[in-house]
């Protein structure tokens, strides 16, 4: 062999030595992704094997083809991970309790280290901030939400602003897991009840919110509680109107031995 055929042979094991060692980065890099992606693994395995080239320019096309793929499933993993972050607005500074007013009682809610704190006699804090006019239709929710041993409170959809006692107006969404009362967390009080204690005191947990026109679905740490679909004819007596329109939340202080916290509260509008 010449010397000029010695070199490109040299070139072309330093090329497989740089070509495997991009394969074991992406390999890894790739792996990760797969756990997050439904993606058929077999044929990934296929694509990731260190293939030998002895030429340079296939080593070098075919390095940057993977390349090429593993940018595609990176952006596929960003999709589905952040991408279901679109659209959500925060309804919650962590700060103020701007947007937000009391019907009585303003003290039973406050900020403290960034969460709304609850506690104390019956009241309610409703949203009058500027999103959708606090007048929600079709809609997403989702708030961390964390109780204290023994303790109730409530998020109301489709509610409206009255000055004192429990809304008349709307559905509650049960916050209890440990109080007297057995219609547990993530109940639709009165209408869907659920019995079984799902999440612990002392512990954030997720509580999400679906109204679509007559179908109301709430999950709690992603785990469907409640999949309800309002009939069309709407029995209501007199103190309590529940019938979806439209409306805005509000969150309920229960009792003066209740304390629940609630951060991270987000809505994201639906046509």
């Amino acid at each position: 062999m010449n010397l000029a055929g010695e070199n490109l042979e040299e070139e072309a094991r330093a090329g497989d030595i740089n070509f495997n060692n991009a394969i074991t980065a992406l390999s890894q890099s790739i792996k990760t992704i797969l756990i997050q992606t439904p993606i058929n693994q077999r044929i990934l395995l296929i694509l990731l094997q260190p293939i030998k080239r002895t030429q340079i320019m296939i080593t070098k096309t075919y390095t940057i083809v993977l390349a090429a793929i593993a940018v595609l499933f990176f952006s596929c993993a960003s999709t589905k991970n952040g991408g279901s972050n679109k659209g959500w607005v925060s309804l919650f500074d962590g700060k103020t309790l701007n947007g937000w007013r009391a019907n009585k009682n303003e003290g039973n809610f406050s900020v403290v280290d960034g969460k709304l704190a609850v506690k104390g006699d019956v009241a309610h804090l409703f949203y009058e901030g500027p999103v959708a006019n606090h007048n929600f239709k079709n809609f997403e929710f989702k708030a961390k939400v964390m109780t204290l041993p023994k303790a109730n409170s409530g998020i109301f959809i489709h509610t409206a602003y009255q000055p004192n006692s429990w809304p008349s107006v709307g559905y509650e969404v049960q916050v209890n897991n440990s109080h007297s009362d057995w219609r547990r967390t993530g109940s639709l009080y009165g209408v869907s009840d659920v019995k079984e204690v799902s999440v612990k005191d002392e512990e954030w947990y997720t509580t999400y919110v679906k109204v679509q026109d007559k179908h109301i679905t709430i999950m709690i740490n992603d785990k469907t509680v409640v999949d309800f679909t309002e009939p069309e004819s709407v029995s209501s007596n007199s103190s309590i109107k529940r019938k979806l329109s439209s409306g805005t939340l509000a969150i309920q202080a229960h009792d003066a031995g209740s304390r629940v916290f609630y951060k991270d509260i987000y809505v994201r509008l639906l046509p």
